[in-house]
């Protein structure tokens, strides 16, 4: 099979990237060989890539193949794997695996598990025709959802997802999502699902353009104002999705008082006012129920991903595309198999 290798990360520039020819993967037991159909391209991607969280130790292995958002279709199945079958269109997000008995997964937290393994991080992910993925951590892909565009549902669509949840929006209250690409879009559509009003804070404007084809109510462009000046004290939400001190500051500031901020990023806060009473929470991906409610609201039409396509042998000027802010959402590689 062909794949994408990082061998050494370094900055795009020097193209860190090989594509190879390498020997097919064997799925193990419990495990599932996926013929790729996708892979979206996410900016964790890009950091890991460059070096950014090599003190981290991410990648943890070299080579590795990047891409943690795939889809694509079962070819063969590893001893004692139940609930798949050679033909099935599949998914795998950014959990790989993870341990099933310490307190996290054994209370639906699994994301939280100590000794999970990401993939693309710590085995092999989708930047590649085939990939080996954990059973208990695959979903199966309703057949109303095309395969390209349904890679996105399993890195940005469980990201929002859990974050919207976790703002625990009631209709008629105002939200606004702050950071409007891959993920942005999505937090769009899960807070409209939830009867919410939707500010859609952005700094590019094909971001802005997409979050008001999704349904956002008013649009803020950072580059031209500041979100917290123009909207402070108005919102009863904020959902953080870029890794910005003065976003975080711009959010907090929008917050009426007994307001939540939640964060799908790292971040400082600093002169946090306690006498507003404001809470502040962390939302990293979801459990395996939230990734499966992502996937049959996307097959019922109430959500969908604004991919833009790339094959598989042009990752490079895809990450060029996602570092330069030319995407109009999520960019998304696509193989020779890609078929709904």
């Amino acid at each position: 099979m062909h794949a994408i290798q990082l061998d050494i990360p370094a900055p795009l520039s020097r193209a860190p990237l090989a594509w190879r020819e390498v020997p097919d993967p064997e799925p193990g037991p419990g495990q599932l060989l996926v013929q790729v159909a996708a892979c979206g391209v996410c900016r964790s991607n890009l950091h890991m890539i460059e070096g950014d969280w090599v003190d981290s130790g991410v990648p943890g292995r070299s080579p590795i193949v990047p891409g943690h958002e795939v889809t694509g279709t079962v070819v063969a199945l590893g001893m004692g794997v139940d609930g798949f079958a050679r033909g099935d269109r599949v998914g795998v997000q950014p959990l790989w695996w993870t341990c099933g008995t310490c307190e996290y997964c054994t209370s639906g937290r699994e994301q939280l598990c100590h000794d999970r393994l990401i993939t693309g991080e710590h085995v092999d992910g989708g930047y590649a025709e085939l990939m080996v993925a954990n059973a208990a951590h695959t979903y199966h892909v309703p057949d109303a959802l095309d395969l390209v565009e349904a890679a996105p549902l399993f890195c940005p669509g469980i990201t929002a997802f859990a974050a919207v949840e976790k703002a625990g929006l009631r209709p008629g209250d105002r939200v606004a999502i702050f950071g409007l690409g891959g993920v942005g879009h999505m937090a769009v559509q899960f807070a409209r699902l939830r009867g919410a009003e939707v500010v859609a804070v952005g700094r590019n404007s094909d971001h802005l353009q997409v979050a008001r084809e999704l349904g956002a109510s008013h649009l803020v462009d950072a580059s031209r104002i500041d979100p917290g000046e123009v909207l402070e004290d108005s919102v009863d939400a904020a959902v953080t999705f870029a890794p910005s001190d003065v976003v975080t500051a711009q959010a907090l500031r929008a917050l009426r008082w007994g307001g939540t901020l939640v964060s799908a990023v790292p971040l400082n806060i600093t002169g946090f006012p306690f006498n507003r009473e404001q809470v502040v929470k962390a939302s990293l991906l979801g459990n395996r129920d939230q990734m499966t409610e992502v996937l049959r609201l996307a097959a019922a039409g109430q959500v969908r991903t604004v991919v833009d396509r790339f094959p598989l042998a042009e990752v490079a000027r895809a990450l060029e595309e996602l570092a330069a802010g030319r995407l109009r959402s999520r960019a998304v590689l696509e193989t020779a198999s890609a078929v709904k």
